[in-house]
């Protein structure tokens, strides 16, 4: 097969591999159109990703909620939605997604309802005010979630089939690197123009809607081959049959409980936050601000994470998990010392807790794709993302715990459990070099 120039040019610069193997997990067609597969998939997730960073519902959507008068008990609702909405419909949406042929089809079908989903939420950000924009902007914001539930699930069959091992972490590093460029740009943007900053969310979220059209149709010509379709049965009965792997395979087992108490790297940064403003500290208040943290640590860090990932995504786990301890530790430290008042304390903190979650989510999803064959790789993404969906809605429990002992006191449970989940990522095999 015949790539353009810059095509092969960009591959072998970002995934030139020393000892020149030829593609060992892929079938040889795949192998041979595997240059613009690759510029493909860094495009297209790269895309969706920046979109994402544009319609963040933790920092731009709740402001955008609270500016337009949205009650509070809506603004709460944000997060659950789009968590439980991506996560806990896999289960079911597997076995649908297996029955397709070339699962491409579906991530560009879900970039499509994502981007539907956030002209939704412009839509009723230009027209409605208080408990009606609420709803209508959460109502957008399910119709994102649900469509990404249904694209994080064919993602990982997608790039199992057309990208080889030893690639695929750092395919996802260069999508995530560049996109985290684009938000780090709409942060700049947000704290150079503050006056503006409900024109340049709205403007945000109409680009993010273009940014998933656009991603979908990319990644709609992908060269996939036509692939297994088992599992595509009654989805309630799919759902429970696939449950039985979790002890059937110890190692799926292991995998998920390690996700599951890393996902303290995801849920400590608000109650930084929170310490950070109870020191006195206005670095961190800011919405610009507040996205450039988390773009910077991105930037960052993604390429290197997805690059040791394809070398060993065990070790990924254990070491962020670690670096996530770290930084927890650090925040509660700075607090009691009385630096969470500084300019910098606390944004080193939240820095340095966004760099080690961006290797968690690096290392999960490479280790997660390079763990099992592609007659598998969909029902263990589903059985996973609903656990953890599951876990992620019982996390409204630290909100409680921060409010009764303080959000020290919590950040201390999270450095527990982010060293816990290092602990139990510790034993996993490792699987790359396999």
């Amino acid at each position: 097969m015949q790539h353009h120039p810059a095509v092969t040019q960009a591959f072998e610069a970002l995934a030139a591999e020393d000892d020149g193997r030829v593609c060992r997990d892929i079938s040889e067609h795949a192998c041979n159109a595997q240059p613009d597969s690759f510029v493909r998939h860094a495009a297209a997730l790269g895309l969706s990703k920046a979109a994402d960073g544009l319609v963040d519902p933790k920092l731009v959507l709740s402001w955008l909620m609270t500016h337009l008068g949205a009650p509070g008990a809506l603004v709460g609702l944000l997060v659950p939605i789009r968590e439980a909405g991506s996560l806990l419909p896999q289960l079911f949406t597997a076995a649908h997604i297996r029955a397709l042929q070339q699962r491409k089809w579906a991530w560009a079908a879900a970039a499509l309802g994502q981007g539907i989903g956030a002209g939704m939420i412009l839509l009723a950000a230009l027209s409605l005010q208080g408990v009606a924009a609420g709803v209508g902007i959460l109502a957008g914001l399910a119709v994102l979630a649900l469509s990404r539930s249904v694209s994080s699930v064919a993602y990982k069959d997608v790039l199992g089939k057309t990208i080889d091992k030893g690639k695929r972490g750092t395919v996802t590093g260069v999508a995530s690197t560049w996109a985290a460029g684009v938000v780090i740009v709409f942060a700049l943007v947000l704290m150079v123009f503050s006056e503006a900053r409900l024109a340049i969310v709205l403007g945000a979220l109409g680009l993010a809607a273009g940014a998933w059209l656009l991603a979908g149709a990319i990644f709609a010509g992908l060269t996939e081959d036509r692939g297994e379709t088992g599992g595509g049965g009654n989805a309630w009965r799919t759902a429970i049959t696939n449950l039985r792997y979790i002890y059937k395979d110890p190692q799926l087992a292991r995998f998920i409980l390690a996700r599951g108490l890393l996902t303290a790297t995801a849920l400590a940064p608000p109650y930084l936050v929170v310490l950070a403003t109870d020191g006195g500290s206005q670095a961190l208040e800011g919405l610009g601000a507040l996205v450039l943290a988390a773009a910077l640590a991105g930037l960052g860090s993604s390429y290197a994470w997805g690059r040791l990932a394809d070398r060993s995504s065990r070790k990924v786990l254990i070491l962020t998990g670690l670096s996530g301890a770290v930084g927890m530790v650090l925040t509660v430290v700075f607090w009691a010392a009385g630096l969470a008042g500084t300019l910098w304390a606390m944004p080193l903190a939240l820095f340095w807790i966004a760099l080690a979650h961006t290797g968690v989510r690096l290392g999960r999803k490479t280790y997660l794709v390079d763990m099992v064959g592609p007659e598998l790789r969909a029902v263990y993404t589903a059985i996973a993302n609903t656990l953890i969906g599951l876990v992620l809605l019982a996390s409204g429990v630290f909100g409680a715990i921060a409010g009764l002992f303080g959000a020290q006191v919590t950040l201390g449970l999270f450095a527990a459990m982010a060293a816990g989940g290092a602990l139990v990522a510790f034993g996993l095999k490792e699987i790359e070099r396999a």
